[in-house]
């Protein structure tokens, strides 16, 4: 592996090794409170009831509700005791039941009971043909009810996510995934596979670097249909790292010259731009403000940091000023969310928190307190920041919901996730 690729992979490549707990930050009050139960006919018990927590962790997350233990078990075709769970103060009261057929196939049944007025206000019928799918049930069964309570849209958590996952040294396949990792599933393997990034919303089409006889190369394929596109091959290294609103415009990070530098790729002419030209590293770089600017990391400092620059222009401006390591960046509009490297104390040994700010403004504001947080991604709606966190030996998976205050770990198998995008 060449020097340079190297030094990108260090700054983006983090280790999972144990399990981590649900951390959840509550700032709402007056949420509507909603008890989840199983109904005792429901068919592969065990299965309905890893549903049933992942809904509850849905609604925790989405900020919406207030999710409290039930004990209450209802036949599904019979209605709740209304005056208990009204006495307990619950408002809602969410019933499941499931079904398997013989070829594989499951599908949940379930009622929402609003207790206050007393009646059933929402039934559904979720099916899918593979049993290991069963968490895109449960993340639809609480867009269900988020959505039929006007809530505001949580249809982010029904979309894949996509991650390399190392399997051995230079070995490296790409999986997609569920939100909180639940469902797996591989759609590259062999070989060194890395850097995966969504082409368009629609989550079809995503680009990753592999290499092609010992050279670094940009694939494009498709999820479904698995045809591949090169997009450009490069001596030292060559990462796609963002896309443009109108999807035709791709940054990427490459070194044809063994100096990693930022280009933009025009995807429909075909044709690549040289966007800086520093004699050292430049990498990872996003739009930001309409796709007017791009942020980036550079060790024009000697150390890694995040800059902006002007598309077109050649000035370049320093973002952060304080830490000795900002090693990623994600953009939303005008704001990003970056990692800054701090201690704990005087005496306390170094972790990585992350940082909101504006590219317009002086805002700032800490996004986390503790452990190390890394390579954070905004959701396509910029409500929401999938992280990478390791703290006391614990790792986990990051969920930051920034309108509702509220963070959530989710806890990761073994092995080494080098890169996610979702």
């Amino acid at each position: 592996m060449n020097r340079f690729l190297f030094l990108i992979i260090a700054f983006t490549t983090f280790l999972f090794a144990a399990d981590a707990e649900l951390d959840i930050v509550k700032k709402s009050t007056n949420l509507p409170k909603i008890e989840i139960s199983v109904a005792p006919g429901a068919m592969n018990k065990v299965l309905t009831n890893k549903v049933k927590q992942l809904v509850e962790k849905d609604l925790k997350i989405s900020g919406h509700f207030d999710v409290i233990d039930s004990v209450e078990v209802t036949g599904f075709n019979k209605l709740p005791n209304m005056l208990a769970l009204s006495n307990k103060g619950t408002d809602l009261f969410l019933n499941i039941s499931s079904n398997v057929s013989g070829f594989g196939g499951y599908s949940v049944d379930f009622k929402l009971f609003d207790i206050n007025s007393k009646q059933q206000i929402l039934s559904k019928t979720l099916s899918t043909s593979k049993e290991d799918r069963y968490p895109f049930l449960a993340h639809r069964i609480a867009i269900a009810v988020n959505k039929h309570l006007n809530a505001p849209s949580i249809d982010w958590m029904d979309k894949f996510v996509i991650f390399s996952l190392y399997k051995e040294a230079k070995k490296a396949d790409i999986f997609i995934a569920d939100y909180t990792l639940s469902f797996q599933q591989a759609v590259i393997k062999g070989g060194l596979n890395i850097f995966p990034k969504w082409a368009d919303k629609k989550k079809g089409d995503f680009y990753y670097t592999t290499y092609d006889n010992g050279i670094p190369t940009l694939i494009k394929t498709n999820l479904y249909n698995r045809k591949k596109e090169v997009i450009m091959k490069s001596e030292g290294m060559v990462v796609a790292s963002d896309v443009s609103s109108d999807k035709r415009k791709l940054l990427v990070t490459a070194s044809p010259d063994y100096q990693p530098d930022i280009y933009l790729f025009d995807t429909q002419r075909k044709t690549k731009t040289r966007l800086t030209t520093y004699k050292g590293i430049d990498v990872g770089a996003h739009f930001v403000e309409n796709d007017s600017k791009i942020v980036f990391v550079s060790d024009r400092l000697g150390y890694p940091n995040i800059f902006a620059k002007k598309i077109g222009s050649r000035g370049v401006q320093r973002l952060v000023y304080h830490g000795r390591n900002n090693s990623s960046a994600t953009t939303y509009k005008d704001y990003v969310v970056y990692t800054s490297r701090e201690r704990d104390n005087e005496f306390g040994s170094y972790t990585f928190n992350l940082f909101l700010m504006s590219t317009k403004s002086d805002f700032l504001e800490r996004l986390t307190a503790s452990g190390s947080n890394q390579f954070p991604k905004f959701s396509e709606d910029g409500e929401s920041i999938i992280f990478l966190k390791n703290m006391k030996g614990r790792s986990s998976i990051g969920i930051i919901r920034l309108n509702q205050g509220k963070s959530f770990l989710s806890p990761l198998k073994n092995g080494k996730i080098q890169s996610i995008d979702w």
